[in-house]
């Protein structure tokens, strides 16, 4: 028979133990002999109380052995000789819409304005050293998408949208590791990620699946409201029976071309604000309730929100272990974002603290640019912080408690933001209704983690790029564009997905919608 159990260790067991056989016989009152199998499920960090745990799901074969199928067989059929879908974007939602066409027989052809993620690494490389900005490689564009320098964070909510365990187990078949299953909260780490990347490309191109790098969509071709393929930067022009356009939540160019065409757009809430970063021990010391972490945990994390004044305010992407890294796309742009290697080994945790902007906060970027307002006050901000820093991407920076107190800091503590930071006065910077809401809430999170708020935190300007402000409206039964037939609106770009895990869900979801149809 099979049971299923939970078990508690001490982290040092939980992590060094390689046969849990006679520790759950202790703990069930199975005989050894009894257990013929017994297979993890689930392990978690339970920082509750001062005796910091580890608690691990197990499922049990009694007294039979129990032949475990495969739940996941992908086959990717051969496709060389088949007519293409296009897919806009080498993102999660690009690539494994890639993957589930092939699946079905169809021949995917991805569109990436950015380099493959070998090349996109020199122009990274280059951002962070020479601050010299590739509006079409960096962390945002190119293969792989944002999410491939951010950490590689694969934990979604998205469960009702489709089968969360189905694409870790595809993040495995290319080189993840089988702990992203078992893990509450699985990652797997922007130095491990481009070679799992790498290898995605490399299943599509053998099944006949092509990709076009360094070819940035600038037009689309549209006969009878019906899209039929697009013309890109190099001259070339792509048909395919349907296009897929799953660009990113930066595309802004997307957008504007989007808007021109007449092609309906709408906007939608998003959150901005700033990212933080304390040392990591002071965040271990807090979740851990230690003045020293016990070395078989984890780097402690966070999640924190509160609603201040009618707003949510919380903490997005945070990197336990990790740095902060220049997410602009653009020359006179300063966007930060948080990152971390598997290890999670650095000495900072850093996160996003943003407040959600509701169009009642956009009203003059709405009168003036239409659904393309909060797209331009997501510009303003980075501008404006590109400016008060006055170097090229250094990043206007302040102490958490002057901040709060409304002064400019004399010092700063040290950072993980390569291009460096300069203190400026965020509190003036930041427009009023996120910056009141940002001080009270940082008061309101030091009693949910107390420590938290503290003169050895940096807080960093800006923080803009949480989700797209965009949404590109579709049909809620087919996914095709409300207006425009066989375009198929696809990803966080196009406001569907928020993560790499929902972004790949939502890939799957188009592909098998336009396999349908053209099987019908």
């Amino acid at each position: 028979m099979k049971k299923e159990i939970e078990i508690v260790l001490s982290p040092e067991k939980a992590f060094t133990t390689k046969d849990f056989t006679k520790i759950i016989s202790n703990r069930t009152g199975y005989s050894p002999n009894r257990i013929k199998s017994a297979r993890l499920l689930k392990r978690s960090v339970d920082a509750r109380s001062r005796d910091v745990k580890i608690r691990m799901k197990f499922e049990l074969c009694i007294d039979e052995n129990v032949i475990e199928e495969k739940k996941y067989v992908f086959e990717y059929k051969d496709v060389h000789a088949k007519k293409p879908v296009i897919i806009v974007g080498c993102g999660p939602a690009g690539l494994f819409a890639a993957l589930h066409l092939l699946e079905q027989g169809i021949k995917p052809l991805i569109i990436e304005r950015g380099k493959n993620v070998s090349e996109r690494k020199l122009d990274i490389a280059a951002l962070n050293r020479d601050h010299l900005v590739n509006p079409d490689s960096n962390y945002c564009f190119g293969e792989g998408g944002a999410g491939t320098f951010s950490d590689g964070k694969l934990y979604t909510r998205s469960t009702k949208r489709g089968d969360v365990n189905r694409i870790l187990q595809i993040f495995i078949d290319h080189g993840a590791s089988e702990d992203i299953l078992i893990d509450a909260h699985p990652h797997i780490g922007s130095d491990k990620l481009p070679a799992i990347i790498s290898a995605i490309r490399k299943t599509i191109i053998d099944a006949g699946g092509e990709f076009f790098f360094n070819e940035k969509v600038i037009d689309f071709t549209i006969y009878n409201d019906t899209m039929t393929g697009v013309k890109t930067s190099g001259g070339a022009v792509y048909e395919g029976d349907a296009v897929i356009l799953a660009t990113g939540h930066s595309a802004r160019d997307i957008y504007e071309l989007l808007s021109d065409r007449k092609i309906k757009i709408e906007s939608k809430p998003f959150a901005a604000g700033i990212r933080i970063e304390h040392p990591q021990v002071l965040i271990d010391s807090i979740q851990y309730h230690c003045e020293q972490k016990d070395p078989f945990l984890p780097a402690a994390t966070y999640s924190l929100v509160q609603q201040i004044n009618g707003r949510g305010v919380f903490s997005f992407c945070m990197c336990p272990g990790g740095i902060i890294v220049p997410s602009a796309t653009g020359p006179q742009q300063v966007v930060t974002n948080g990152m971390s290697n598997s290890l999670r080994n650095s000495s900072f945790a850093n996160a996003g603290i943003v407040v959600t902007i509701e169009e009642e906060n956009l009203k003059k970027y709405s009168e003036k640019y239409g659904e393309l307002g909060p797209m331009k006050f997501q510009e303003e901000m980075e501008a404006n912080a590109y400016t008060a820093a006055g170097s090229r991407h250094a990043a206007p920076a302040q102490r958490m408690t002057d901040f709060v107190l409304r002064k400019t800091s004399s010092k700063l503590n040290s950072t993980s933001y390569h291009p460096g930071i300069v203190s400026a006065p965020l509190h003036e910077l930041l427009p009023d209704f996120i910056n009141e809401r940002l001080r009270i809430a940082f008061r309101e999170f030091d009693k949910k983690m107390r420590g938290f708020y503290t003169s050895e935190a940096n807080i960093l300007g800006v923080e803009s790029r949480t989700s797209s402000p965009v949404r590109i409206p579709r049909n809620d039964e087919t996914l095709e564009h409300i207006q425009i037939r066989n375009l198929y609106p696809c990803g966080e770009g196009s406001g569907y997905a928020g993560g790499i895990v929902s972004s790949a869900i939502d890939g799957e979801r188009c592909a098998a919608m336009i396999a349908g149809k053209l099987c019908r």
